[in-house]
């Protein structure tokens, strides 16, 4: 396969079509991830058969915030591993949906909170890439929290309508040289990793894409359905039944490895060296919370993951359940910072 070298966004820039134009489309979208999955939104934890695991601030209850809405990925992840922690710990264990702001509004309340293990979060890949989307935050992503553990990564796939004249990355980045500005990406919602990870495919191929900017992920994916975008990054829930149906074609997955669920298509990574993009999940605390507290929570959450019944729920749904320690996940949040900063800079985006 070719190398792909990561080329200047001056080099790349339509006449016809300028990024100033589609940024200030893209600032018409407000922030979310929100990938539907089946769960009763109105359900609350509660114990059942605890084990001797000591108990987390005084025995009473652990709201987990969610800042996203009731029904997707991040609120059904909470309460899968709310239910087993409620168990494992003996004590309630409820989530809390606070959604707003591309997660902003719960992390702010969580950050603000006492550090005795009431209170977590629990977070998605926006988290990282608010640091730099937003120019100011009420809260500090890494100093003001304690991450306990990376629940799980959901790769994605790049998907397009199957009129279009290319059939994997490399005839697509052939195709979007040879007509810049012609070929567009529908995005979902402004600042997502799925948004990110269009921008990201660009520069790091010297490509020019146009992004159309939908109200939600379902309105973005019918218009590529119809014909009517040529492109699109998104989750493997979403587009499965429609790739299996003929109606959508894969591209790429955005995974280092192959995907089971689309045979034959290549991870983008193969051609694009460096390409790597995930939508992530993970359980954070307020800042200063004490180690022992920390690692009961840690411990907790990982018997949740391991169990089953709950790692055959995910990995039905395309994710991969992941259980990381807090000294690898509170590297991983760093780094992942730092790895979106450029993208989100070279994008141009920013929240209403």
């Amino acid at each position: 396969m070719p190398e792909f070298r990561l080329v200047s966004s001056s080099q790349t820039r339509s006449p016809s079509v300028t990024r100033r134009t589609a940024v200030r489309r893209l600032a018409a979208c407000g922030l979310a991830l929100a990938l539907p999955l089946p769960l009763s939104a109105a359900a609350q934890v509660t114990p059942s058969s605890g084990t001797q695991s000591p108990q987390m601030a005084g025995g009473k209850p652990i709201r987990i915030l969610v800042g996203a809405p009731a029904g997707g990925t991040t609120d059904t992840l909470a309460r899968a591993i709310a239910q087993e922690m409620s168990q494992d710990l003996g004590q309630p264990v409820v989530v809390e949906n606070r959604p707003g702001a591309g997660g902003n509004i719960a992390a702010d309340l969580v950050a603000k909170s006492a550090p005795d293990g009431s209170t977590l979060l629990m977070s998605f890949t926006s988290h990282t890439i608010n640091a730099t989307l937003y120019k100011k935050l009420p809260f500090d992503p890494i100093q003001d929290f304690t991450p306990i553990t990376l629940v799980a990564n959901v790769p994605s796939v790049l998907v397009a309508t199957p009129r279009l004249a290319a059939n994997n990355v490399p005839e697509l980045i052939r195709l979007a040289r040879s007509e810049p500005g012609k070929l567009n990406f529908a995005i979902g919602s402004v600042g997502s990793s799925l948004h990110m990870a269009g921008d990201m495919f660009k520069m790091m191929t010297g490509t020019y894409i146009v992004n159309i900017p939908y109200k939600g992920t379902a309105p973005a994916l019918t218009d590529v359905l119809g014909g009517q975008c040529d492109l699109m990054f998104a989750s493997t829930i979403n587009v499965l039944p429609h790739v299996r149906a003929g109606k959508l074609k894969v591209l790429g997955v955005t995974s280092p490895a192959p995907l089971p669920q689309f045979p034959g298509a290549a991870p983008i990574g193969a051609t694009v060296k460096g390409f790597e993009s995930s939508a992530w999940f993970g359980l954070f605390g307020p800042a200063g919370m004490p180690a022992e507290v920390t690692q009961a929570l840690y411990q907790s959450a990982r018997k949740g993951l391991e169990t089953p019944a709950v790692r055959k729920r995910l990995e039905n749904d395309g994710a991969q359940p992941m259980g990381t320690p807090p000294d690898a996940f509170a590297a991983f949040v760093k780094q992942d910072v730092k790895r979106w900063a450029g993208v989100v800079k070279y994008s141009g985006a920013s929240p209403e």
